[in-house]
């Protein structure tokens, strides 16, 4: 006679009892624990904000699909394994590289996440960062405030609300390796058979390289079966400093509005002054046009 699981009576057929959530977890949640900050909706691992003080920069990782839970961007991956999911650095800032590398070409160090209000539906992370190299004061420092919501069971976002601030005169010669970027999951790109398409219905990286573009987003059929299609997009505020900024986009699952790439001369900040910047990343199921990208996009940019 085969033995019973415990918890599971004789006279039993089929599987276990459903195990019930505890109280509250079926609604959005978040909690820190040291330098992170986890945030959950019905107690499925949505994101977390990874902020220690011997990374590179803090970033965000993972992004989990609405429907598979599966991650959206992928932390580490060849080629230039160096892309952290959801980054905000860069590279040949007052000759510093804040991008990859060892820290000490450069490192942005956070002074300590804090997690902000948490309702039902969404969840506020705050943290101030130094970009300084070991031992050495900050060129820039940054306050960002990333707000995480669920908007249904098919999409959520990401929104990130960033002051960046020179603390000496900043000079940045062109580099590719800049500003706020996302590196997508492997199942996702067009490597593996999924679709990059902007905001203006141009494909591919030969389409989409270069061009102004409010938003970027891959998305493919994933899981085991593949009957799932899920996506993930960025989208570029238009009141950013650089309102028709070309992209730099890959297929091979990076893509970021970078202005720094097509820089015909070295970008400058004035000791003290600040830019503003604002992104979204949104994680969605279904196609672009199904997820309602551009009306997401239009309903933000008039929020402003």
């Amino acid at each position: 006679m085969l033995a019973v699981p415990a918890g599971l009576s004789a006279g039993a057929t089929g599987s276990a009892a459903p195990i019930l959530p505890e109280p509250g977890s079926d609604q959005l949640t978040a909690y820190q624990d040291g330098p992170q900050i986890w945030v959950r909706w019905a107690n499925r691992l949505l994101t977390c904000y990874r902020a220690h003080p011997t990374q590179k920069y803090p970033y965000l990782y993972p992004i989990a699909g609405p429907v598979t839970g599966l991650s959206l961007t992928t932390e580490s991956s060849v080629p230039y394994p160096h892309h952290r999911s959801v980054l905000f650095a860069c590279d040949r800032v007052n000759g510093g590289n804040y991008w990859q590398g060892p820290a000490e070409q450069g490192q942005i160090v956070s002074e300590g996440p804090r997690l902000g209000p948490v309702t039902p539906e969404s969840a506020e992370i705050r943290d101030q960062c130094f970009w300084r190299k070991p031992g050495q004061d900050p060129v820039m420092t940054d306050q960002r405030v990333f707000t995480v919501r669920r908007i249904d069971a098919q999409r959520f976002w990401i929104d990130a609300e960033i002051t960046w601030t020179a603390t000496e005169h900043v000079t940045i010669t062109r580099t590719n390796h800049s500003l706020f970027a996302l590196r997508a999951a492997v199942d996702l790109i067009p490597w593996s058979g999924g679709t990059l398409v902007n905001s203006e219905g141009q494909a591919g990286e030969k389409e989409t390289f270069g061009r102004p573009a409010a938003w970027c987003t891959y998305f493919h059929r994933r899981g085991a079966s593949g009957e799932v299609v899920e996506g993930v997009a960025l989208m570029h505020h238009p009141d950013n400093p650089w309102k028709h900024c070309p992209w730099f986009t890959r297929d091979y699952g990076f893509i970021s509005p970078t202005p720094f790439y097509f820089l015909e001369k070295p970008w400058e900040l004035a000791k003290g002054q600040s830019v503003q910047l604002r992104y979204r990343v949104v994680g969605y199921a279904g196609t672009p046009q199904q997820a309602e990208l551009a009306a997401m996009y239009q309903a933000w940019a008039r929020a402003s």
